[in-house]
Parts: structure tokens; C-alpha cells; sequence
């Protein structure tokens, strides 16, 4: 599997973002794709998560959730993280995440990643 992400960039707290993570390969055989984020000196930490089949059960972070979203497109192998009322603390690298075997909120868990896209919210 393949993950492809995008949509990072630069914006002003309080606003949004929305990134894209774009999956090819096996991806019939995936069970969750997600996302976690790297903030400079700090450990990666999950974010969300969707499965990929079935009616998108979805995991989020409790400190995240109500401001970010997840959401999935099955007919183009995308998933979607919606993130608003960004605040500065938010900046860090997104990864987008897959899984082919079950749901985790360790990074170890998680068998393919993409090469993250950078996520800046100045204050």
C-alpha cells in the first residue's frame, strides 16, 4: 500500500485545513487508515482513524475531538481529515496511516505510512 498525503500548509489560528491522503496498492485489504502528527521534540500522536470498510467506524484523539474530523471516499481510495478552529499547538507533521489488520492508537500498529505533510498555525 501506497499512501500519498496533501493539503498541509500554512494558516492563521482559528482556521481550517483539510489534508487528503490518497491510497493505492492493496487497499482492499486495509482496515483502518488514519492519522497522527509529529510536533518538533515531541513523540508522534494519534489523531484519528477510520475503517476502511463497513459503515467507517471512526477513532479520534479525546483532545481533538469536535474540532477534527475524519471521513473516507472508498471509490477514490482517499481519507480526509477535516481540521477546524486550528490553534498553534496544532502544528506538526501529519502522517497519513494504514492498517491491515485492526484499530490502534500506537504508531507501532500501524503497517504503511506516507511522508507526511507539514501543518503550520500561527497565532
Amino acid at each position: 500500500v501506497q499512501l500519498q498525503a496533501s493539503g498541509g500548509g500554512l494558516v492563521q489560528a482559528g482556521g481550517s485545513l483539510r489534508l487528503s491522503c490518497a491510497a493505492s496498492g492493496r487497499t482492499f485489504s486495509m482496515y483502518v487508515m488514519g492519522w497522527f502528527r509529529q510536533a518538533p521534540g515531541r513523540e508522534r500522536e494519534f489523531v484519528a482513524g477510520i475503517r476502511w470498510s463497513g459503515v467507517g467506524t471512526t477513532y479520534y484523539a479525546d483532545s481533538l475531538k469536535g474540532r477534527f474530523t475524519i471521513s473516507r471516499d472508498n471509490a477514490k481510495n482517499t481519507v480526509y481529515l477535516q481540521m477546524n478552529t486550528l490553534k498553534p499547538e496544532d502544528t506538526a507533521v501529519y502522517y497519513c496511516v494504514a492498517s491491515m489488520t485492526r484499530y490502534s492508537g500506537y504508531a507501532t500498529e500501524y503497517d504503511y505510512w506516507g511522508q507526511g505533510t507539514q501543518v503550520t498555525v500561527s497565532s
